[in-house]
């Protein structure tokens, strides 16, 4: 009786403290991590200390949809490198901040989505003429920002021999693409967009990857994957992912797919 009797308890307790509580979908308010250095998808005013950005907007749907006004939503700076132990520490309960799925992260972290397929490209001075493609990189110094894989696809996946330059942000790169530290950045098609809007440098419209970008969330809340899920579909369904993707990029010349992506699967 007594061993039954602990059991039960033990059962009790682990209903109490389990998925469903700690589960998106159980919150009254949440912590959602954003980039706060990549125009047109996560961007911080700091006089006003708002965020802004694609990334931003889909985040306040999908916290719409989940219950969650904007009122009770509050954005955290969430840099490359800190994504994954953000979310498994508590520091945040989502993270929709250009996060493309990978086997590596999704042994860490539950994924929904994607919300968005952007396209790996790169950037360069304006002025730059020596590099058309991604196999023009050999020699050059490109940008390698920590907790990022998008170097790698150039060095490892593409086996180009450029120089990685490591870097703690984005932002970072483009101060030192403009000062001549380096020769290029390359990464999803959205940011770079971004960027070549405000500074003098060009993307070069030669894609060559698909990203798949995932909303973050703590590893196995599977009622939260399938909540955002639906929260996506909804997104493109009633014509609002048109309406953002046409307002913050739009003007940047890039081929924007208005329709819903599919859907990685909850696991």
């Amino acid at each position: 009786m007594r061993r039954a009797a602990a059991v039960l308890m033990l059962a009790l307790a682990a209903t109490a403290c389990g998925p469903g509580e700690s589960s998106v979908t159980a919150k009254r308010s949440l912590r959602i991590g954003v980039k706060a250095d990549q125009p047109g998808l996560g961007l911080l005013d700091p006089k006003t200390g708002r965020y802004s950005g694609f990334d931003v907007d889909v985040a306040t749907y999908v916290a719409g949809k989940l219950g969650v006004p904007p009122e009770r939503i509050t954005f955290k700076t969430t840099p490359s490198s800190t994504r994954e132990k953000a979310l498994a520490a508590g520091t945040v309960d989502m993270i929709f901040a250009s996060y493309s799925i990978t086997p590596r992260r999704k042994t860490q972290v539950t994924f929904g989505g994607p919300y968005y397929v952007a396209h790996q490209d790169t950037l360069v001075r304006a002025d730059d003429r020596t590099i058309t493609n991604v196999r023009d990189l050999a020699g050059k110094r490109i940008c390698a920002v920590s907790g990022s894989n998008s170097w790698k696809r150039v060095t490892e996946e593409r086996a180009v021999k450029a120089t990685p330059v490591e870097m703690a942000t984005y932002s970072g790169c483009i101060a030192a693409l403009a000062a001549g530290r380096i020769d290029a950045l390359s990464t999803d098609d959205l940011i770079l967009a971004g960027y070549a809007a405000g500074t003098r440098t060009r993307v070069i419209n030669a894609p060559f990857t698909d990203e798949k970008y995932g909303v973050g969330l703590r590893k196995g809340d599977l009622a939260g994957c399938e909540a955002v899920n639906r929260a996506l579909t909804a997104m493109y369904q009633d014509g609002t992912a048109a309406r953002l993707l046409e307002r913050w990029f739009g003007h940047s010349g890039l081929k924007i797919n208005p329709y819903v992506p599919q859907f990685e699967g909850c696991s």
